[in-house]
């Protein structure tokens, strides 16, 4: 059991085969729980319709979905009705706008090319142009260089005010600089789940 809290940045932390994607899958409804269940908002997630409930869920994942085209189009295939100025805010706040304008195509210029750390802020754009409640982050960081993966990590600071987080990383101290509560996870089960300042300056467990 386990719980995340509105507003909050939560880190699912703990090594290969610890569950933490099986619950990013079980909150998209990907696939339903054998047993319990899961509650948003005290209403089983189950009675929500996948399309309604996807809306308001956007998705970052560890492999980078970037196909052969414009920064433009890849940003708005998270919303295929927004306008080129919402495509450009989700840009701003993915920390990319500046870059694409210094490329000689701008918007137009080809996704591909863009660096590993740029393509991943893409798909931070493209969710935030979703505009959902909810960001599941699943190991955002895991392909990237250092210098790629604090800047990922200063973007999920500039979101924390306006979005719940979750972030699955099996990097301890990734979850230390960017959740406000850790979850430490062991072969499925929730081993200790507190404020991530206490989990790490007071463990219970070593």
């Amino acid at each position: 059991s386990l719980k995340i809290e509105n507003g909050k940045t939560t880190a699912l932390v703990g090594l290969s085969g610890a569950g933490k994607s099986t619950i990013i899958n079980l909150l998209c409804k990907f696939y339903e729980p054998d047993s319990g269940e899961i509650l948003l908002d005290g209403n089983n997630l189950n009675d929500f319709d996948n399309d309604y409930l996807r809306d308001d869920l956007g998705l970052v994942l560890q492999k980078k979905h970037i196909f052969k085209g414009s920064i433009e189009d890849n940003i708005r295939y998270g919303n295929l009705d927004a306008t080129l100025d919402q495509i450009k805010e989700a840009a701003t706040k993915a920390y990319l706008h500046e870059q694409i304008l210094d490329l000689p195509d701008g918007y137009n210029h080809d996704a591909t090319q863009l660096s590993g750390g740029q393509q991943q802020r893409l798909c931070i754009a493209r969710t935030v142009a979703l505009r959902p409640e909810i960001i599941l982050m699943d190991e955002p960081c895991s392909a990237l260089d250092p210098i790629s993966t604090l800047k990922i990590e200063d973007l999920i600071h500039s979101l924390k005010d306006r979005y719940t987080i979750v972030i699955v990383t099996h990097n301890m101290q990734q979850a230390q600089r960017v959740s406000d509560k850790t979850i430490f996870m062991y072969l499925g089960d929730v081993i200790e789940e507190a404020n991530t300042y206490d989990l790490f300056n007071h463990p219970k467990h070593e």
